[in-house]
């Protein structure tokens, strides 16, 4: 095999099979080895060097060798070094019978009598790779047809259907652990004890000096009555948070330094001071927003979203 590879396609494949080799083996981190570690640099253009100097010292053996040869042994060695390797021969010889073709001195068996201005023409045969092509097509037909029109297997809108079903079975597992993709379409109202402690330890922080820390509120509206000035109910709370209040004297946008994790978070909290008794209530702001208001928002939402994805399937089908 030496004498079919050149010796620049011999020495780059060994140099970066070792390369691959060291990179895999050490942990560098996000940096790769030979850049993280020096000492690991110098030793790959040492073994390059290694490589390059083998590859000098066989070749000139080779020669001596060569040399001192008799001129049989010669000739028998560069006929065999012209040879093509077993694995090239025996592709050739797989793409030939593929063919299907006769040999030149045999072309006159296949001969037609047609002769178009001295241009004849030949009898061939259909090539195997493509007669074989076909027996396969028509197997293919018969397990198509017998799977989809006699045993009723899943055509392309059924497996739609089941892969959107499986995608949002998978989309809920995901939000699970993925708070971060919570938007005011998607939040819902949290109730997990470590949710609403971190949603206090917020609101303590950076609300507390406007909302008064029983909700009262001060500068800020009151969050105890059904007041809401741009929407109560979580979607509404959390895009207040997120995007601030009315422009020019609203609240500022908490979307810079909070995550939406920690919108949700808060905004559930502060939804419990709703019903309490602050000790210095602020006189209310805006409209009421009940339950019945909220619950309709967010019913026609979901009605929204089905209605969506139901146009998206017809569409599809169409």
């Amino acid at each position: 095999m030496r004498h079919h590879i050149p010796s620049w396609i011999r020495i780059p494949v060994v140099f970066f099979t070792i390369f691959a080799l060291t990179e895999y083996v050490i942990d560098s981190g996000d940096e790769p080895a030979f850049i993280a570690e020096p000492l690991i640099s110098l030793f790959l253009v040492l073994v390059l060097l290694v490589l390059v100097a083998i590859e000098g010292i066989v070749s000139s053996l080779d020669n001596v060798l060569y040399q001192s040869l008799d001129a049989e042994a010669k000739l028998r060695y560069d006929a065999k070094r012209s040879a093509p390797p077993k694995f090239i021969a025996w592709i050739k010889k797989l793409y030939k019978k593929s063919l299907g073709q006769k040999p030149i001195e045999e072309e006159h068996d296949i001969i037609l009598d047609h002769n178009y201005d001295g241009i004849k023409e030949l009898d061939n045969d259909l090539p195997p790779w493509w007669l074989y092509g076909f027996y396969a097509s028509i197997i293919f037909g018969f397990v198509y047809m017998a799977k989809y029109h006699i045993f009723n297997g899943a055509d392309q809108y059924q497996e739609l259907e089941a892969n959107i079903a499986q995608a949002k079975i998978e989309l809920e597992e995901y939000k699970k652990n993925a708070k971060n993709l919570v938007d005011f379409n998607t939040v819902t109202v949290l109730t997990e004890a470590s949710d609403l402690a971190n949603g206090k330890k917020i609101f303590e922080t950076n609300c507390v000096a406007c909302h008064a820390a029983d909700g009262g509120g001060g500068i800020g509206p009151n969050l105890t009555d059904k007041y809401w000035i741009l929407g109560g109910g979580i979607n509404n709370v959390f895009k207040t948070v997120s995007e601030g209040g009315r422009d020019g004297k609203g609240m500022i946008a908490w979307n810079q330094s909070l995550s939406p994790a920690e919108i949700a978070q808060v905004s559930s909290y502060l939804l419990q001071f709703q019903g309490t008794t602050p000790a210095e209530p602020k006189a209310p702001d805006g409209e009421i927003w009940d339950n019945e208001t909220s619950s309709e928002e967010e019913s026609n939402l979901e009605t929204k979203i089905i209605e969506k994805e139901t146009d998206s399937i017809s569409t599809i089908e169409q």
